[in-house]
């Protein structure tokens, strides 16, 4: 097997994300649950090995994705993604610095683009600043975000502060003007000595003005919705033979450990539904209650009646006090270790349709699964689609599974989510 695009994804949910728009631009793509120990026995395009390492110390983020990167190149992969959040989820620390510029070096290559921009998400990049919807990044929300807030929109500031390379910018002018435009703009870039270059895009034909200009880059640094453009470098075109799933079944369940804006507002849709719901208390979890075993003994008797959410999701001033006694990376690895084990206790007693909520906890979940390898198959909602995956807390079965990034999906997604598969 030869892979044309080997991709790079520090979070689950974000390696799903970039997976669907491959797929929906008609590369065959799978998605692998950290680096493998052994070549992919199938015939794909593009290969996302998803890692868990957006919040963990520079230096680990860094080693695991350049271990990425040597498998990829064991598989012939011709080009490198480093995907993030759409939303440049970091911290003057890092990680998105570091890791690319370690990619670079380990490349070779003297110059690399970076943008999160994804119109169909609506996030926006226009003269070097991200929106999210019409606000700037640090009014959007992603200020409280309680690992990694983000108080300025200003990606090339934002970006310089983690990297030693000159960060410049690809301007809105230039990327209406086409691929020949923007490779101008590259070339003079690199004689000025920029390392990495922000790109503005506003909407999908951006993204599509921006794809040609990319080929044959050693490298591309990026959300997801760059990689609606690059298919077509490799002679592939949109088909939706890529998104075949085997046919779905068993019971049905959402875990979510987001706190974002649009969780909160997912989760009182299914309330407000009349969907059956229980919100899990951290402080139950620290003071050392059995809150998963809790959990599973609530939804045991409410599955058969149709879908049960278990949530930790909770607005800003409830985290921040959660945070405050026990500390933000304590609190955060304990929920996410609770709602693992309450999805692991779900798919045990029979649930095969699940919807995972929140880019760390579903890193966490898809580890307490069992999980290797997901099959990418049709998307629900810009940037989270359905995947097919065996999982050890199955039998070995076949498990359906959405990962949800936190600021992804419609109010109604978890009842969306069911009602496509059906």
């Amino acid at each position: 097997m030869s892979v044309l695009l080997g991709c790079i994804a520090d979070d689950f949910t974000g390696a799903t994300d970039l997976a669907n728009n491959l797929v929906r631009a008609g590369m065959r793509a799978v998605q692998t649950i950290g680096v493998p120990a052994a070549a992919l026995d199938a015939e794909v395009d593009a290969v996302v090995v998803a890692l868990k390492s957006r919040t963990i110390a520079p230096a680990e983020a860094v080693a695991q994705s350049l271990a990425a990167l040597r498998w990829l190149q064991a598989q012939g992969a011709r080009q490198i993604y480093f995907k993030y959040c759409s939303t440049f989820d970091s911290t003057p620390a890092g990680n998105i610095g570091p890791v690319a510029e370690a990619l670079m070096e380990a490349l070779g290559c003297d110059f690399t683009i970076a943008t999160p921009a994804f119109p169909d998400n609506g996030r926006t990049v226009f003269k070097g600043h991200l929106f999210v919807g019409d606000a700037l990044l640090d009014e959007s929300g992603m200020q409280n975000h309680p690992l990694t807030p983000m108080t300025d929109a200003n990606l090339v500031r934002v970006l310089q502060a983690q990297a030693r390379r000159r960060v410049g910018l690809v301007d809105y002018a230039t990327v209406a003007r086409g691929a020949a435009a923007i490779r101008e703009r590259v070339a003079r870039l690199r004689s000025e000595g920029v390392g990495i270059a922000i790109v503005d895009a506003i909407s999908n034909d951006d993204l599509m003005r921006l794809g040609p200009a990319l080929a044959g880059m050693p490298l591309v640094t990026a959300g997801s919705g760059v990689a609606i453009g690059l298919a077509a470098n490799f002679g592939i075109a949109p088909s939706s033979a890529a998104s075949a799933l085997p046919r779905a079944g068993g019971w049905r369940a959402v875990v979510s450990g987001s706190c974002s804006l649009a969780t909160n507002r997912q989760v009182a849709d299914f309330v407000a539904s009349g969907g059956a719901a229980l919100a899990i208390d951290p402080v139950q979890i620290a003071a050392g209650a059995d809150v998963a075993g809790q959990a599973l003994e609530w939804a045991a008797p409410r599955l058969a009646r149709g879908p049960v959410l278990v949530s930790s999701t909770a607005d800003a001033s409830a985290v921040r006090s959660v945070q405050g006694r026990l500390g933000a990376e304590a609190a955060g690895a304990m929920v996410e270790r609770t709602i693992a084990a309450i999805a692991r206790g779900l798919v045990e007693r029979g649930v095969r349709q699940l919807v995972v909520a929140g880019g760390e906890t579903s890193g966490a979940c898809v580890q307490a699964l069992g999980i290797a390898q997901l099959q990418i198959g049709a998307q629900i909602d810009a940037g989270v689609p359905w995947c097919h995956a065996r999982s050890e807390a199955a039998g070995g079965a076949g498990l359906h599974i959405a990962l949800k990034s936190g600021n992804f999906g419609s109010d109604d997604f978890f009842t969306k989510a069911f009602t496509l598969l059906e």
